[in-house]
């Protein structure tokens, strides 16, 4: 990546994704966040500039910059997303963690956060705007949607489905072949063995609606 990035959020995932572009020698030309109070702060050395819709900013994405969007809420990210892609006509990049493992093969597309020791194996896919955490398996042919939250630890085994905004807790294990519906909600640890509805909560052992 020869240009800077400009990361959009300085909250707990901002500092994570600073953490990882460091690591992959990409530097970070700053952050922009909506929280007033964060304004010319520092963050590992690297200023907090101004509000995430900042036109003063924003000009120079695409040109100048990057984006990358660390921001948990995710109504909120598809706001920030939806004025990169309209005002700028860019997509974020992803920001992988160089202690992660993806495979060649995998097929990812844009804006993801890949944590430390996550694994991507071969044919799995991750769409766009969605969060790997440390330790989380996306297994081989797994397919994961836009706007996902996959879990520390968390298993997505072989052929799982997990569609547009869902959630699943750290710990959770999505057994092969299952799907998950959009915006749904699995619960930490919970072991999933039939398929859940769109919207619905989910958790235990074997999983049942809450």
């Amino acid at each position: 990546m020869q240009n800077p990035v400009l990361i959009f959020g300085a909250g707990t995932l901002g500092k994570i994704a600073l953490d990882i572009f460091n690591r992959n020698n990409v530097l970070v030309y700053g952050f922009l966040d909506d929280d007033k109070k964060l304004h010319n702060t520092e963050i590992g050395e690297i200023v907090v500039l101004g509000e995430t819709d900042d036109d003063g900013f924003l000009k120079i994405v695409g040109q100048k910059t990057e984006a990358f969007v660390a921001i948990g809420n995710t109504k909120v990210k598809k706001k920030v997303v939806e004025v990169l892609n309209e005002r700028r006509h860019v997509m974020p990049v992803n920001a992988i963690h160089d202690r992660s493992i993806v495979s060649e093969n995998a097929i990812l597309g844009h804006g993801n956060l890949i944590m430390a020791n996550a694994v991507v194996n071969p044919y799995a896919q991750i769409g766009n705007h969605s969060i790997v955490h440390s330790g989380a398996v996306i297994d081989t042919e797994a397919k994961v949607a836009d706007f996902v939250n996959i879990g520390t630890g968390a298993m997505i085994n072989t052929g799982a489905e997990i569609a547009e905004g869902a959630f699943i807790g750290s710990g959770a294990v999505i057994v092969t072949g299952i799907k998950v519906g959009k915006n749904a909600r699995v619960g930490a640890g919970s072991v999933v063995i039939e398929d859940v509805p769109d919207n619905a909560t989910v958790f235990g052992n074997p999983a049942k609606k809450v």
